[in-house]
Formats: C-alpha cells, structure tokens, sequence
C-alpha cells in the first residue's frame, strides 16, 4: 500500500533539515510513498515580498528575487557538488519568475501573486529531490500542477475533484514503478488554461490529503516540529498536552476554530475514504506523535485555539432600519465575494456584528461595496480565543487581562472576541478590584 508524507518549511529550512528528512526516509524504508513538499522556511513571505514590489513598482522586486534565488543556491551549494545538473535545473525554474517580473504588474493581483509564490515550492521540490537521488533513495519528480486541478479562484483554488483524481492516477503509479519515492509541490495547482493556482496559505497539508484521498492510500503524515496535536499552542501557553489521538470531528472543529497545526481544508478528504492521518515531529520521528481517524470516544483536555489579528465590523443600515434577513443575505454575499471568513456574529434590531481576520484591503472593498446601505465601524487589533471542552476555571484564567467584548457558548465550545488591557487601564482595575 501506498502511503504520503507532508514535509513543511520548517523541516526543509537548511541543508542539514534536508539531511535530516532524508535519514527519516532511510529509517522508515517505506516501498512506496508519495512526499509532498512545502518551501523552504518563510520563502512564501519572501517572495511576498516580491510580489508586493512588483505591484508597486517600487524597483525592489528583482533585487528581493535574487535574495530568495541566493537563499536556496547557498542550500544546493552545501548539498551538491557545483558540476552537477540540479543547479541547472533549478535555474531554469527561477527564470519562470523573471518572466514574471519582466512584464508591468497584471491589473489581477491574485493571479499574478500566484504565479510567483509557486516558485517557493517549484524550487524546494526539486533540491529535495535531486538531494534523495544524490543519497540513493530512488525518487521521481512530479509537477503537483500536472494532478491537482482547479477552477480559477486564485489564491484560494477550488479543486475539481474528478479531473484531479483521474490525473493522479494516470500520472503517479507508472512513477512509482519507477521508483520507490515520488516527490511533488504542496499548495499549488493548475487551472484547466495551464495557469498555476495556489489552494490557500498553509494550504500544503490539503495538497497531502488530496493525493491521500485520490490514491486510496493507507494512511497520510505531517511532518512538524512539535510532538503531535497539542491542545493549545505552545508559543503562547505553558504546560501544553499532547494529544494521543483525536477524532475526525475533533479535528475539523480544531482547524474550523483557527487551530494551526492542521490546514483546515484537509480533513475532510481523508474522513471520506477513512484514511487516517499522523502528525510527527521530524525532530523525534521514533515518538508515536497523534493520530488522527474515525470517531473516537474520548475524554478531551480543554483545547485552546487563538486566531490574532481581528477585526470587528459593527454594521448599521443607514436609515435606522431593521437588521432583516435580506440584510443579511447581501452581506454574506459581499463577503463570499472577497473571501472574508466570519468566524463569529451577532445582532441587534438595528445593528450587525461580525468578527474577521484583519485583512485591510478585503474589508475596505466590503464597506465600499455596502456603503449605499450600511456604514460600517471598524474595530481592530482584536483575538478571538476559542476553547473545546472548556472549564470555568480555563475561562476564568483566559479572561484576565482581557476585555471581553462579546462572548458566546454553544453546546462544548465556547467563542469569545477580546482585547489586552492597557497597562494603565489594568493598574485601574487592578487598584479597583483591591477597594472592593
């Protein structure tokens, strides 16, 4: 049975993480595997970065490329030997990216951020695989665009599920014939035009599942550098747990809520052909990590997820009418059309509350696009914390410090939109609270 493995930024950040990946296929000695491959560290911000000096023509954008393009020959120049034909075919790669950046910035900007930020994981598929060969691991290359089908939603592809399948199976078994290891690009794709779509930020364990899903294999794994799940993030909390195993629902709950260990995308595909899933630390890949498969009655931790940086949109209608569903169905329409996610709401008779990710420019096109009807207050700066089976005494300790500007609890969960006091403001309460 075939099986995949997903091999993130952080696994792939230098030449000895690439070492390191390349030892864990050696020690595992699995026949057949399909490894999907992320871009090497933060090289998606990079080239970001390009793409937004190129939009502003600010004359930065060729000198940020050639930065990213030295970050990875400096990689090659430790794996390989200057003779050899990976730097050629690397080479080759990038120019795609100078084509790019050689014409005037397309009026589309998510079409053309598309065909830049693909060089992350064009480039990174192809050391990695070049480096396998070099070590005796036999393995094939294999453009994920030739398999993963979308429609034309840049930066956020929706893939054509029956396209994709038949593409996978045309194109990856007479590869694994040919070797044991076949190794393709996470978060990208391709329209039925040729032109490269990428599936959304993170969006490489989806591509995992989709192969996972199309191939019928026996199990899927991510490869991180933590030990499992943990039932909170560990940049932001002490003593978080591991969780040994969770259920497909759990999961999709986690990854609904903002959790980031999994993209959220990525369950379902493997829920519907019970294919389950592991999350490894590539740092201890001996340790059982968690696993994640069929309902399972368990009893779970609180589970704390944070989504940073959100903003509160407070919509009134202009003339102080009621908040109808009409109303509604136009504003949930406005956002559908920019892909602003709601992650929670709520109403009054006259007033329409909704918390998003702060991401300017789609909010400032969604007020725009109401603004015949609704004004709109903007509040920022926000986080909404999100607890799975919470106590009182886990809410309690979340809340301090906070303001809490709405809250909601529903069945097992529990959603609250927050932000820190400040320190002069919490002296306040603090010398209050003392009073009293």
């Amino acid at each position: 049975m075939m099986k995949v493995f997903k091999f993130g930024g952080a696994s792939l950040r230098d030449a000895a993480n690439i070492q390191n990946v390349a030892n864990i296929l050696k020690q595992l000695n699995e026949e057949s595997l399909v490894v999907v491959v992320s871009a090497m560290g933060k090289t998606t911000n990079a080239l970001e970065a390009v793409v937004d000096a190129h939009v502003k023509q600010t004359g930065e954008a060729y000198n940020l490329y050639n930065a990213f393009k030295e970050q990875h020959y400096s990689i090659m120049r430790e794996l390989f030997d200057p003779s050899e034909s990976v730097f050629t075919e690397v080479n080759d790669t990038l120019v795609e990216g100078e084509w790019v950046l050689d014409e005037l910035p397309s009026e589309h900007y998510d079409f053309m951020y598309d065909q830049i930020v693909c060089m992350g994981e064009l480039v990174s598929s192809k050391i990695v695989t070049a480096y396998f060969n070099k070590v005796g691991l036999a393995t094939s290359w294999l453009d994920a665009r030739d398999v993963v089908t979308t429609d034309n939603t840049f930066r956020e592809g929706w893939v054509i599920w029956d396209k994709t399948k038949a593409n996978a199976l045309k194109n990856v078994p007479p590869l694994l014939k040919k070797s044991r290891l076949v190794v393709t690009q996470g978060f990208i794709g391709s329209t039925s035009e040729n032109f490269t779509t990428t599936l959304g930020r993170e969006g490489s364990d989806y591509s995992a599942a989709i192969f996972s899903h199309c191939l019928d294999a026996e199990s899927m794994t991510v490869w991180k550098d933590v030990p499992g799940v943990l039932n909170a993030d560990p940049r932001i909390f002490d003593n978080t747990t591991k969780l040994d195993r969770l259920s497909y629902r759990e999961a999709i709950e986690m990854t609904y809520y903002g959790a980031q260990v999994i993209h959220p995308k990525t369950i379902k595909p493997l829920q519907n052909k019970n294919i389950p899933m592991f999350v490894k630390s590539f740092l201890d890949p001996t340790a059982p990590g968690t696993e994640i498969s069929s309902d399972i009655d368990d009893l779970y931790p609180p589970i704390i997820v944070v989504e940073k940086n959100q903003a509160l949109l407070h919509i009134s209608t202009l003339d102080y009418s009621f908040v109808a569903e009409h109303h509604m169905a136009r504003l949930f329409g406005k956002a559908a059309d920019l892909r602003i996610f709601v992650n929670m709401m709520q109403n009054t008779a006259v007033s329409f509350t909704i918390c998003v990710p702060n991401v300017p420019d789609r909010i400032e096109k969604f007020i725009e696009g109401i603004s015949d009807e609704f004004k709109v207050k903007v509040e920022s700066g926000l986080e909404l914390i999100t607890v799975r089976h919470y106590t009182e005494e886990t809410i309690a300790s979340l809340k301090k410090n906070k303001v809490v500007l709405f809250e909601e609890r529903i069945r097992n969960t529990l959603h609250m939109v927050v932000k820190n006091v400040p320190l002069i403001e919490r002296k306040a309460v603090e010398i209050a609270g003392s009073k009293n």
